[in-house]
């Protein structure tokens, strides 16, 4: 697949997230055997394998933020076979706030679909105290 497409497909997907499609995660963007890197120490760090524990990682992150979990795009870098997604993140949890939380989303694609994925807080400090 050309980096153009997987721009477009990255953006689909953040597009998706936001609307809670997940069915167009699993199905459109994600291999089955994805494997999904959450930095951090904190509640919803670790690897995660598989749609389905990704997917669970998603409900986890809108289940402890109240549904206050919010992506937004700030650039897409590509090549043919990764995508870079330089984002932010908006939510409240428990009287904390974090806003505009910059985190770097790198990407491997193989045969058109995201197969790994990691995620890199700009803050790591205070993304594990968010959630911590």
């Amino acid at each position: 697949m050309s980096a153009q497409s997987n721009e477009e497909l990255m953006r689909k997907g953040y597009e998706a997230f936001s609307q809670g499609d997940m069915d167009m995660l699993r199905n459109e963007l994600f291999t089955p055997d994805i494997v999904w890197h959450q930095g951090g120490r904190n509640q919803t760090s670790g690897d995660y394998r598989g749609a389905d524990e990704v997917i669970g990682l998603f409900g986890k992150l809108f289940q402890l933020t109240d549904g206050t979990f919010r992506v937004a795009i700030e650039d897409v870098l590509t090549s043919e076979e990764r995508v870079v997604v330089l984002a932010r993140v908006d939510a409240q949890r428990a009287g904390k706030t974090v806003k505009n939380g910059d985190y770097v989303h790198v990407c491997r694609f193989k045969n058109g679909k995201l197969s790994e994925a990691w995620i890199v807080n700009v803050d790591q400090y205070e993304i594990d105290d968010f959630f911590g």
